[in-house]
């Protein structure tokens, strides 16, 4: 059953809305009432998440500040603002590479960072009391194999999170994390196709199973409605039970 939620007459951004959560974001937000500015890399997919959902489309690379600045600058305020761009270059502990971990870092939470922080600079202008939702992953709150650069990644969105509850709670704004478990998005379901890889996994998740899209989206709406009114500085996990050890 889809929860529903009305969003109706607020602006939204979602940053990495070309596919995966990101996109089912901006279409569920768009369908809910609000008018949403759609994020990412790729055009081609922003252009046919317009014509599907009424969506505004922004070509953006989040992991250039300069471009990110320019685009930023240009908006007006938003009531919500979701963070759900991100990368994974996996590599072993004892194999990091300078370059990725700069690589994973400058977009998961460098970028994260610079969104939130100018969009609520802009919220606070407007006098806009908003909420701010950063996508993490329960990365960000247990080690996983060969993700060091992404657990890093990750646990820096999470402290992210935190400061800006301090900093933006007196004006109003509420900032928050969810932190998901394996998604299964279209490309997160080749990768776990493999029943041996996803048996080690599903191991640890007292559910027994992975998370389907909309069981990520519905928490990340709930942040953004008045229904978490007095919910900030939160990393919810949404990982059927995995780090409860």
């Amino acid at each position: 059953m889809t929860t529903t939620f009305d969003f109706s007459g607020q602006r939204a951004l979602v940053t990495g809305a070309s596919s995966g959560i990101g996109r089912a974001v901006a279409v569920r937000l768009a369908q809910s009432g609000a008018a949403v500015t759609a994020v990412g890399r790729n055009a081609a997919a922003l252009d046919t998440l317009h014509a599907e959902a009424g969506c505004t489309p922004l070509t953006v690379d989040v992991a250039n500040p300069a471009e990110l600045e320019r685009a930023l600058a240009a908006l007006p305020a938003f009531d919500l603002v979701v963070n759900c761009a991100g990368i994974a270059l996996l590599e072993p502990a004892l194999d990091v590479q300078a370059e990725s971990f700069d690589a994973v870092m400058a977009v998961n939470a460098r970028a994260a960072a610079l969104v939130a922080s100018r969009c609520a600079k802009a919220m606070i202008a407007a006098g806009v009391r908003g909420s701010i939702v950063n996508v993490s992953s329960q990365a960000a709150l247990v080690a996983l194999d060969a993700h060091l650069c992404y657990c890093a990644s990750k646990a820096a969105m999470d402290a992210i999170t935190r400061s800006l509850c301090l900093e933006l709670g007196p004006h109003g704004i509420r900032v928050n994390s969810v932190n998901p478990t394996v998604t299964l998005t279209p490309m997160a379901e080749q990768a776990w196709a493999d029943p041996a890889k996803s048996a080690a996994a599903l191991r640890n998740i007292p559910l027994g199973r992975f998370a389907q899209v909309d069981e990520v989206v519905a928490p990340i709406l709930f942040l953004l409605s008045d229904g978490a009114s007095m919910v900030s500085g939160a990393a919810l996990p949404v990982d059927g039970g995995y780090t409860i050890v």
